[in-house]
C-alpha cells in the first residue's frame, strides 16, 4: 500500500511540474566512449538537494574521466518515461560502450557512487 501512495505521489508531482523547461540544454545520454553517470531527480525533491553537492563535485573531480548529468525530470517530463523512472532519484550508470550497467533508486552517497564508478574503470 505505501509503494501504491509513492507511486501516486510521485505521478502526482510529473503531472503538475512546470513546462517551462529548455529541453534543448538536456546532454546525450550516455556520453560517447566513456562511461556515464545519469542522475535523475528534481531541484525541489528533499533526498535529490541532498545528492546536488555531490554531484556537483563529482562532475569537477570526473570532468574528462567520467560523465556525470543531472536530469531535472519535474522541469523535463518526458525524460522521465524516456528512462522508466518510477522514483525520484534514480542514479544510472552507462559503461565506455554505453550499455546501462547499473541502476539505483534514492540518495546515493558519494562513497557508493565512487565505488561504482571506479568497478567501470574511471580512476
Amino acid at each position: 500500500m505505501k509503494r501504491l501512495i509513492l507511486i501516486f505521489t510521485i505521478l502526482f508531482c510529473l503531472a503538475t511540474a512546470p513546462t517551462f523547461a529548455d529541453t534543448a540544454a538536456i546532454p546525450e545520454v550516455p556520453t560517447k566512449g566513456m562511461v556515464t553517470m545519469l542522475d535523475l531527480g528534481a531541484h525541489k525533491c528533499v533526498p535529490c538537494k541532498m545528492m546536488a553537492p555531490i554531484i556537483t563535485d563529482l562532475q569537477k573531480e570526473y570532468k574528462g574521466k567520467a560523465s556525470i548529468i543531472f536530469i531535472d525530470v519535474w522541469e523535463n517530463r518526458a525524460e522521465a518515461g524516456k528512462y522508466g523512472i518510477r522514483s525520484i532519484p534514480t542514479q544510472i550508470f552507462y559503461n565506455k560502450e554505453g550499455k546501462e550497467v547499473k541502476r539505483h533508486v534514492g540518495f546515493m552517497d558519494k562513497k557508493s557512487i565512487v565505488a561504482v564508478l571506479t568497478e567501470l574503470g574511471v580512476k
